[in-house]
């Protein structure tokens, strides 16, 4: 990055051409061909050649005959370009000098400096790992627009020059390496993420099946973090392009009117955070949306009871009813009949209760996470369509 000279704020600069002569005499193919960028005056500026890196160019800052020409470059967004290290090539990214190279030929003498610069390839490891994932993906999946879809990707990705990979070096652990060392952007991760898993195709279970791996852990914490993140990740991804507002892990504050506090009391007050708040899209007359606070329990839903067998959990219910009842506000029409709904998996049978409590319906229900992936899909959105539809009588 390189100081704009007008605002002082950083912005990408790239040296990618010059001209010697007045103009005449074009430099930019030797500049490629030795890997080096140089002024015309070898008794003047020597030093703010010196301290510039190849590939940069300051305005007002380093005075050097020479004819910047526009230049093309990926988008981040297009995921595609990577850097490889190298000495030469036609696209660059900003390098920095080879102070040995430049010394050992005396190159400072000429008014010339030797650099280490980054060529731009879409042809990565990080790359061809996901069309190795495509080109799985299209051979087991049965819906046919999925079929369509990625053979269109791996088409893309093939016509920007993004090479195979052997079915060997997929297995190895250089390429993996590679990758996981690549400084990806989220939208890469999760992108790669979803490429490894296609790979391997194997999730830990305790049945029977083909691979070994690790047994998975049985930490109650980690389970329940699990639990949450899921139900938090399959609402973000499914509910989200239908139009839903998906809210996982929000604060919330105590009503504590500011006047009536004591000196301690924010110190020793308990927060509030919940799991998941769903906003529906909005619906009726008045396109109102609806909003229901999700409560993950990695738990059985019911307990014994003192004076009867089971029973639910009245630590829960007291927390969904201060999630409920301390967020009411006459200028928030949604918190004054939004719904709760404490999610548990089902632990030997299958609950599904609710009641309205002041003005606010709570559901108490199960997910059969034995279940295959389709009724667990099914449940979990039915879950939050008909919270939607209904209201508090």
């Amino acid at each position: 990055m390189a100081p704009d000279p007008d605002t002082a704020e950083p912005r990408p600069a790239w040296f990618v051409g010059a001209a010697f002569g007045g103009g005449t005499i074009d430099q930019t193919n030797r500049f490629i061909e030795e890997g080096v960028w140089e002024h015309d005056f070898p008794d003047r500026w020597i030093e703010e050649v010196k301290v510039h890196s190849c590939g940069r160019s300051h305005r007002h800052q380093v005075h050097i005959h020479q004819e910047v020409r526009p230049a093309l470059r990926q988008s981040r967004s297009d995921s595609l370009g990577n850097g490889h290290k190298g000495r030469r090539g036609r696209d660059r990214q900003p390098g920095r000098i080879d102070v040995l190279r430049t010394e050992r030929r005396s190159l400072l003498r000429q008014g010339r400096v030797a650099c280490s610069f980054e060529e731009l390839t879409t042809d990565t490891p990080r790359n061809r790992l996901v069309k190795a994932a495509l080109n799985k993906l299209r051979g087991i999946v049965s819906e046919e627009s999925l079929v369509r879809r990625c053979r269109s990707l791996d088409a893309a990705l093939d016509r920007a020059g993004v090479g195979d990979e052997t079915s060997a070096g997929i297995r190895s652990r250089s390429i993996r390496d590679a990758v996981a060392a690549d400084r990806a952007n989220a939208e890469d991760r999760q992108m790669l993420a979803a490429a490894e898993l296609a790979l391997r195709l194997s999730l830990p279970t305790e049945d029977p099946g083909r691979a070994r791996l690790p047994a998975p852990d049985r930490d109650e914490v980690w389970a329940r973090e699990l639990f949450e993140k899921a139900m938090g990740g399959f609402y973000s991804t499914v509910l989200g392009p239908r139009g839903w507002s998906v809210n996982p892990g929000k604060r919330i504050h105590w009503p504590i009117e500011e006047r009536t506090k004591t000196s301690r009391m924010d110190e020793i007050m308990p927060g509030m955070q919940t799991d998941i708040v769903l906003e529906s899209p909005p619906t009726g007359e008045h396109r109102r949306r609806h909003r229901m606070v999700i409560d993950t329990k990695f738990t059985s839903i019911l307990k014994p009871g003192y004076r009867r067998s089971l029973t639910l959990d009245r630590g829960y219910i007291f927390q969904m009813y201060a999630y409920l009842r301390s967020q009411e506000s006459d200028s928030d029409t949604r918190s004054l009949d939004s719904s709760g709904l404490l999610l548990h998996p089902s632990v030997g049978e299958d609950v599904d209760e609710s009641a309205v409590i002041q003005g606010h319906r709570i559901r108490f229900a199960t997910v059969d996470l034995a279940a295959d992936s389709t009724a667990i899909r099914a449940r979990l959105i039915a879950l939050a369509d008909e919270a939607a539809a209904s209201r508090p009588s």
